[in-house]
């Protein structure tokens, strides 16, 4: 199936269910994959401000701000998530977050 595909089906899945964060989760990064980032970045602050402990977001959302060079936002981005994945028990994606914190900052 085609990004296109993808999108439009995935937009038909949220008319539906407009507040499931993996559905807006999974529109944002087809939207990266496509390289429109704005789309992208639009969906994942939003999911960052209505869903924080989506914490899947806060990587994508890292990596997103530092290939359009805005490091000092992916630093933050990964911090909030680090301290979210620390709260909720979740040891593999606070170490990812960590992991590309420290490719970042280092």
């Amino acid at each position: 199936m085609a990004n296109n595909e993808r999108i439009e089906q995935i937009k038909t899945f949220l008319k539906d269910t407009p507040n499931d964060p993996f559905l807006s989760y999974a529109l944002a990064t087809e939207y990266v994959s496509l390289g429109q980032d704005t789309s992208a970045l639009k969906l994942f602050l939003m999911l960052v401000n209505e869903q924080p402990e989506y914490y899947a977001t806060y990587y994508h959302l890292g990596k997103l701000y530092e290939r359009i060079g805005e490091d000092l936002l992916a630093e933050s981005i990964y911090k909030q998530g680090i301290a979210i994945t620390k709260r909720l028990n979740q040891r593999h994606a606070q170490g990812e977050l960590q992991g590309a914190f420290e490719e970042l900052t280092f």
